[in-house]
């Protein structure tokens, strides 16, 4: 079943991260929004532009991301709002000065598995996997911007869209959830 979604902007435009461990579906949300025509653009698009990224790592086949230099290139233009909604995407976008971050989490043995589809090292998918178990972007949460987490293991994209939209709508309040996924938790149930 398909959500039509209309978000009302009660609030100035804005550049809201989506960051998680790989695997969680930051792209594949970031797709969606920009399938409802807002801008979307990856961290990694950002590095390329500002010249910011290294060469391909040949341990994690990864091109390293120099985030300092990355927020020193965007800090002049990004001190005033946007002229529209800004969507950021990737597992970097929130140490990048946005107005909000969405984290979206999944269990850690559904990423697993995404990451085996992937073609990931295992030391790569191990690392992830713990990332994850142990909280991932929220133990780098280091400013008062709100933020926020939403499951994306059993929930299809569509009814995170919705449920994202209404915290828009709503001014990104709460500024933090009432409670964070714990795997760890879950696993000792």
């Amino acid at each position: 079943m398909r959500y039509h979604v209309v978000v009302t902007f009660v609030i100035a435009p804005y550049r809201l991260s989506i960051t998680g461990s790989p695997g969680s579906g930051k792209s594949t949300l970031a797709k969606e929004f920009e399938n409802l025509g807002f801008h979307v653009i990856s961290v990694e698009e950002l590095a390329v532009e500002h010249n910011c990224i290294g060469e391909i790592d040949s341990i994690d086949q990864a091109r390293p991301i120099d985030l300092d230099a990355l927020n020193d290139a965007i800090e002049k233009d990004w001190t005033t709002a946007p002229l529209e909604p800004l969507i950021i995407d990737g597992h970097l976008s929130h140490h990048l000065p946005t107005d909000a971050v969405v984290v979206l989490r999944c269990s850690p043995k559904v990423l697993e598995e995404r990451m085996k589809k992937r073609n990931y090292s295992e030391s790569k998918i191990l690392g992830n996997c713990d990332w994850e178990l142990l909280g991932s972007s929220w133990n780098e949460k280091d400013s008062e911007i709100p933020w926020n987490e939403y499951d994306t293991t059993k929930n299809d994209v569509h009814s995170i869209v919705v449920a994202l939209s209404l915290w828009i709508s709503d001014g990104f309040k709460p500024e933090s959830p009432l409670s964070v996924i714990d795997w760890v938790s879950e696993l000792e149930e």
